[in-house]
């Protein structure tokens, strides 16, 4: 077992450290402020190879290994988590539809994503499904040629801006995951029109909206899969996307750290530097324990989603404990801070901002802890 990286990873995360001080982390700061998304940016991001990371070349896409992935995601986060959230829900799309879609569909939408032409977003909640996803009633109802879709969808990351929904809506019966199908919405479809942009506590750059569907006609040949089928590709899905969350996690909270400690050696009270003093100390060697165990976690689950394993227990455990691990970590940061911390002169304020919807979004911790009991014991509810 070898815990360092190869010359080819080492490469790549170099790669995205000096992109992320030049491309993101001198405007983060603004972009949160002004609630700006940064579309010129995942452009540039596209010219790395960026937008199709996990894709086949055959499509456009850069066929990197997750635990690759994971180490870009996790030095992005570190300049701005917004960015990181919006390109792994991308990437979710990209390469749902190279694994999922047939050869006509792939070719039709994945090099556009690839290239980043196209923007994608991933739509599974609804305002009464969040947590219990398979109870969702968007429908979808097959007529002749086409489905037409009446529904609405919420908590939709790169909403109103992407221009592929990846969308899952119920094809038979009022409940349960074997009546849902997946299809592939694209913006300008007649019938398909957007709601609110929520108003969030952070992400401020990453827009998050309402789908809303109204007799809206989308053609068989944009479902992907076959019909109740949808629920699998989310979840299959979703392995993939918690260990994202998992190393934007741990990009966040040790670009806290680094503030914290880096602060902690400057500022003088008593007459000398708070790093002097144990309870400052114990605050920094704890976090850097539990930043390096979630890195681990989370590395692990990317080798194993790599190695073709049953990987969803482990992203689950990456996932709920980076992300646990980074909203405790963020806010010690704005406390070895104090006042400074809760002001916007340093950015701890947003990293504990931004990081605590990471343990709400794909899927809740307390859910991860569900996924995770049930992997042991198997599922015992009679």
């Amino acid at each position: 077992m070898r815990f360092d990286l190869d010359e080819e990873q080492s490469d790549i995360r170099n790669l995205v450290r000096r992109f992320t001080a030049q491309e993101i982390t001198p405007y983060a700061e603004t972009w949160d402020e002004t609630h700006h998304f940064p579309r010129e940016v995942y452009h540039k991001m596209a010219g790395l190879g960026l937008m199709g990371m996990t894709t086949p070349e055959e499509y456009g896409g850069s066929a990197l290994s997750r635990l690759s992935g994971a180490l870009v995601y996790e030095e992005l986060a570190k300049g701005e988590m917004a960015t990181a959230v919006g390109l792994s829900v991308h990437n979710m799309i990209t390469g749902s539809i190279a694994r999922f879609g047939n050869r006509q569909q792939r070719l039709r939408w994945v090099p556009g994503l690839a290239s980043g032409q196209l923007l994608g977003a991933f739509s599974l909640s609804e305002a009464g499904s969040g947590s219990d996803a398979a109870h969702l009633q968007c429908r979808a109802e097959h007529r002749d040629d086409v489905y037409v879709l009446n529904g609405t969808k919420m908590w939709v990351t790169n909403g109103g801006e992407a221009e592929i929904y990846l969308l899952m809506a119920r094809t038979g019966g009022n409940i349960g995951s074997a009546g849902i199908s997946c299809f592939v919405v694209e913006k300008d479809t007649p019938g398909f029109s957007f709601g609110k942009t929520e108003r969030k506590m952070g992400l401020h750059s990453s827009p998050t909206r309402e789908l809303i569907f109204e007799n809206c006609e989308v053609p068989v040949a944009n479902r992907l899969g076959e019909e109740g089928q949808g629920f699998k590709i989310a979840l299959l899905s979703l392995d993939g996307g918690r260990i994202n969350i998992g190393a934007i996690a741990v990009g966040v909270a040790q670009a806290a750290f680094e503030i914290a400690r880096d602060y902690a050696r400057q500022r003088e009270q008593f007459g000398q530097p708070i790093s002097a003093f144990q309870g400052i100390q114990f605050m920094l060697a704890d976090m850097v324990m539990k930043i390096e165990a979630a890195r681990l976690l989370v590395y692990e689950a990317a080798y194993k989603l790599d190695e073709g394993q049953d990987a969803s227990m482990h992203a689950s455990m990456a996932k709920c404990f980076a992300t646990d691990m980074a909203m405790e970590v963020t806010t010690n940061a704005v406390q070895v801070l104090g006042g400074a911390g809760y002001v916007r002169d340093y950015p701890v304020e947003r990293y504990m901002r931004d990081v605590k919807v990471a343990q709400i979004f794909e899927g809740t911790n307390q859910i991860q802890r569900v996924v995770i009991a049930r992997s042991l014991l198997g599922n015992i509810r009679k």
